[in-house]
């Protein structure tokens, strides 16, 4: 396939195989992503919500396109090795070939339905006790940010661009237990969401996507995420008055 690189603000961004790719990257600090596990999802595009602010009963948008590579076993060996910080979502679907760790991740969901998981989990190598995140995300009824950006914007419309989408105040979570960290890659990048992250947060960060579709959605919402004023602004410091003694 061509390749395509998009350079926007410090994030980079390239169009390809991850597995083509990676070899020519320089070294990174973490690895923040959501690999296709295996499974073969794919999101029905069913549904329905409405409240907060909106009348009647709206269908949410969600892509029921599949993820590539999700019909096969995914090895997770060559991510493990890219970084002295790696999280990936998921873990529990590839566990028996992770090395042995005991900081994983959960995020509690609050499913709504028997077909949704209660939570999803994360195996990471940062060397901490498990954490927990919690945030509503039943298909494409959510709370916190997503929700408020739909209501606030106008549309009456929840919105899902990739049937594996994570919310941005998860990521933001992942990313902020990495501490201080220069590069962040995402190989499997999907809609950009860790991208989105990044940008907000001041960090750099490299994301590859082999599918063109979800690679110009990733490419729009990094953009727009560097429009908007900083989420994590640096508070500004007092003026010192000098005292004469």
């Amino acid at each position: 396939m061509t390749m395509r690189e998009e350079v926007i603000g410090d994030c980079r961004l390239i169009l390809g195989d991850c597995r083509d790719i990676l070899p020519t990257l320089g070294p990174v600090d973490a690895v923040v992503t959501d690999p296709p596990y295996g499974i073969n999802y794919r999101h029905s595009g069913g549904g329905r919500w409405g409240g907060n602010g909106l009348t009647g009963k709206q269908k949410p948008v969600c892509d029921t396109r599949g993820v590539i590579g999700d019909d096969k076993p995914f090895d997770p060996i060559h991510l493990v090795a890219l970084a002295k910080k790696v999280i990936l979502w998921g873990g529990n679907h590839y566990a028996s070939r992770l090395p042995d760790q005991p900081s994983w991740l959960v995020w509690d969901k609050v499913a709504t339905g028997p077909s949704f998981a209660d939570v999803e989990m994360a195996w990471t190598n940062l060397g901490f006790p498990a954490k927990l995140h919690k945030q509503l995300w039943s298909g494409c009824l959510v709370s916190g940010e997503e929700r408020t950006n739909r209501v606030m914007r106008g549309t009456g419309r929840a919105t899902r661009e990739h049937p594996t989408q994570k919310p941005i105040a998860l990521m933001d979570w992942c990313v902020s237990l990495l501490g201080e960290c220069g590069i962040v890659l995402d190989p499997y990048m999907g809609s950009g969401t860790t991208g989105v992250v990044c940008a907000r947060r001041n960090i750099a960060f490299i994301g590859v996507e082999i599918d063109a579709g979800y690679f110009d959605i990733a490419c729009r919402r990094i953009e727009e995420a560097y429009k908007q004023p900083r989420l994590f602004a640096e508070p500004v410091q007092k003026p010192v008055q000098d005292v004469l003694i």
